[in-house]
């Protein structure tokens, strides 16, 4: 199996002389650039795509407390938000 493959692919003058002069700079060369320019994107990528997964912080119980078992979503948060005088 190989582990390199060939490809052919259009840069514009103008990013490519960056580009090269980028790589003596930093004395490397333009495939490392480029290898190293394209690990960075697909990185992002995929850090953008992995999913936020909420952890799961519940606790044992019997459901909702009797006195809120049959209120509607609103009601209940009313009560969560509800000040209570001191």
């Amino acid at each position: 199996m190989a582990t390199h493959m060939k490809t052919t692919v259009d840069i514009a003058d103008a990013l490519l002389l960056e580009a090269k002069e980028v790589a003596h700079r930093e004395g490397t060369t333009m495939r490392a650039l480029i290898e190293a320019g394209l690990r960075e994107m697909v990185g992002r990528s995929q850090a953008r795509r992995k999913r936020f997964a909420l952890a799961d912080r519940s606790i044992d119980g019997e459901g909702l407390s009797p006195e809120v078992a049959g209120g509607s979503w609103a009601e209940i948060r009313d009560l969560a938000y509800e000040v209570t005088a001191r």
